[in-house]
């Protein structure tokens, strides 16, 4: 299964993906479907998992380099100041990202006050309307596309944007599924609005100046871990509900 590389082709193709001599993988906190922090405080998930096992793959040291949003993910990959990342898809990030196919899918929903009129998601864009999104977020980039007459309120980050809607006199928040539901459970007088408004591919990528043999390894591992059954059991190790293997 997957590419097979003599021992000096892999070693090639290693210090291509990572020229620093050791695997730098953003792990983006603030996605609690892919990584959290554990009773230690160290970085714990799927997105993990899958960056211990491409360092072991390519016969590397790790570096995991937490951040607390999807944006400076994006910033630090496309700067070069880490060789992989966890993303959503998405054209404006792929100006500077090279993505690979995605390992897991994810829902996008909407909360709203428990008396707020709204009922339904196509009720959401309207001009009186003021969403709240995470600054940088998929929800951000997606709805920033899609949302014709609604109004978008960027929180700091993606985890901030419930206690931030409900810090203010906005109408809508938007975010991960799970993260909404969790939120919603502490936090009296919301619901969430049926359904979902968007259905998230998550990948891996690196920088796009890398080279084509770096993309085609990277690509590979995620295909493999997929078909390998490894992203199913990391969702199910780490009790992800809500989350699926992307096709």
């Amino acid at each position: 299964m997957g590419i097979v590389l003599s021992a000096s082709a892999l070693a090639q193709t290693a210090s291509e993906i990572a020229p620093t001599g050791s695997l730098r993988a953003v792990i983006n906190l603030g996605n609690p479907i892919l990584a959290r922090k554990d009773a230690q405080g160290a970085p714990v998930g799927v997105s993990v998992d899958l960056a211990q096992a491409l360092a072991a793959q390519l016969k590397l040291p790790l570096t995991l380099i937490p951040v607390e949003s999807a944006g400076k993910s994006v910033e630090l990959v496309t700067q070069e100041k880490a060789d992989v990342g966890f993303f959503a898809i998405d054209p404006v990030r792929g100006q500077g990202i090279a993505f690979t196919s995605a390992y897991v899918q994810i829902e996008g929903s909407y909360l709203v006050r428990q008396d707020s009129p709204l009922k339904s998601n196509d009720e959401v864009d309207r001009s009186a309307h003021r969403v709240v999104v995470g600054k940088g977020s998929a929800y951000d980039l997606f709805l920033t596309r899609e949302l014709k007459q609604a109004q978008l309120v960027r929180a700091p980050t993606s985890p901030e944007v419930v206690s931030f809607f409900m810090a203010g006199t906005y109408d809508v928040a938007a975010g991960v599924k799970q993260q909404l539901e969790f939120d919603a459970r502490s936090t009296p007088g919301v619901r969430l609005l049926p359904g979902r408004f968007m259905v998230i591919d998550q990948a891996m990528g690196l920088p796009k100046t890398r080279s084509t043999a770096a993309h085609q390894l990277l690509s590979q591992f995620v295909s493999d871990m997929k078909a390998s059954g490894f992203v199913a059991a990391a969702l199910k190790r780490h009790n992800i509900e809500g989350a699926v293997v992307a096709p």
